[in-house]
């Protein structure tokens, strides 16, 4: 729904100020269904439930909207706030704007913001991966990747034709209220304290080249420690401390896809290293890659999916993945689907299959199962 503003925006109520023609959006997302999983403790017991966090897609709503300031340039804010469809919770950690929250300049050098918003390693994997932030996707080895954004961030993009590139740069990426987090497992990062600027830092940069019918592109991600932090490799074991300023979690990222009439076939290299407080004087070293394919039928129904496998070798664990998902629209808004996945993990591993989060027992392998309906407006 687009709504015209024109007249006189108050900011306070003493103070008044004349508006120029605005062009405000709200738009959403409401996708949810049931979802069965085996070996879904590490008992080995299986599950039956609305999944809290995504089917295809995470649930959102948001409001977008940008105001003309003459010669090509305009003002632009975004606020965005993720909720759980089965309860009616907002996400991120109670957050009411928890996905995104800025305001910026857009202009002909590019785009400038500053609030809360995505890495970008995400916005350069959302230009490759067919399957996104799906139930059962690449964010189910490493589920930061859905999760990646910061707060406290100044953000550059600029596109020219088929090239992007961005930056951002977070002062302290993740103050989240009481006994939320960005990312479960990880804490918080406050950060943004006096005398130590490098706490709980995050910086990201990308590079890409989409084009038809071949793209490629690279992304970085840097994070670095601070009071109430710590480092998860999701893998079943324990977070590391990730509490001094001087630790760092990296992720490189390089992926590429290409078409040919309805097939879509793309792969994704993430390269992660982590340096914590712990024994493992190199750090630990891990390596996720993925294959997906998207095969366009008719025009309403699709059918999509991935193999992929992560090793970490410092902790001795190993984890192959297989999905596939089919996506009928009833409508340009409305569509039904079914997704089906398999897990096996190595002896010492514990990798969860779905981002609803069901953590098996070491060794255990898992199966998953969702069909639901979603709908945009």
């Amino acid at each position: 729904m687009a709504l015209a503003l024109l007249g006189y925006a108050c900011m306070s109520s003493v103070v008044c100020t004349k508006a120029e023609a605005q062009s405000v959006t709200l738009y959403g997302i409401v996708d949810t269904g049931i979802e069965y999983v085996n070996h879904a403790n590490s008992a080995g017991a299986s599950v039956v439930r609305e999944p809290i966090n995504t089917g295809t897609t995470p649930s959102r709503w948001g409001l977008t909207g940008k105001e003309p300031l003459g010669a090509d340039w305009k003002a632009i804010f975004t606020l965005e706030s993720g909720f759980d469809v089965g309860t009616g919770i907002s996400k991120q950690g109670g957050r009411l704007f928890g996905r995104q929250a800025f305001v910026g300049i857009d202009g002909p050098y590019g785009t400038l913001t500053l609030g809360r918003q995505y890495s970008m390693l995400l916005q350069e994997l959302v230009q490759f991966s067919w399957i996104g932030s799906n139930i059962y996707g690449f964010g189910s080895l490493d589920p930061w990747i859905p999760n990646s954004r910061s707060d406290n961030t100044i953000a550059y993009r600029k596109n020219i034709g088929n090239l992007s590139a961005g930056f951002t740069y977070s002062f302290g990426r993740d103050n989240s209220p009481t006994g939320g987090s960005n990312t479960p497992g990880e804490g918080t990062c406050a950060g943004t304290l006096p005398g130590n600027a490098s706490a709980c830092r995050e910086w990201s940069a990308m590079l890409s080249y989409t084009g038809d019918p071949w793209g490629i592109g690279i992304g970085y991600d840097s994070q670095n420690g601070g009071p109430g932090s710590a480092v998860n490799m999701f893998n079943g074991l324990a977070p590391a401390t990730f509490t001094s300023s001087g630790n760092r979690d990296t992720r490189l990222l390089a992926d590429t896809y290409f078409k040919s009439g309805a097939l879509k076939v793309s792969m994704i290299w993430e390269h992660r290293h982590v340096q914590p407080q712990t024994s493992l004087g190199t750090g630990i070293t891990s390596n996720q890659v993925t294959l997906e394919a998207l095969y366009q039928f008719t025009p309403a129904f699709s059918v999509e999916g991935l193999i992929q496998r992560i090793v970490n070798s410092q902790q001795d664990t190993r984890a192959n993945m297989e999905m596939v998902n089919a996506t009928y629209l009833l409508s340009k808004r409305t569509a039904l689907y079914a997704n089906l996945a398999f897990l096996q993990n190595s002896t010492r591993a514990a990798y969860s299959i779905s981002l609803g989060g069901a953590t098996p027992g070491a060794g255990m392998s898992q199966l998953g199962a969702m069909v639901g309906i979603r709908h945009s407006f």
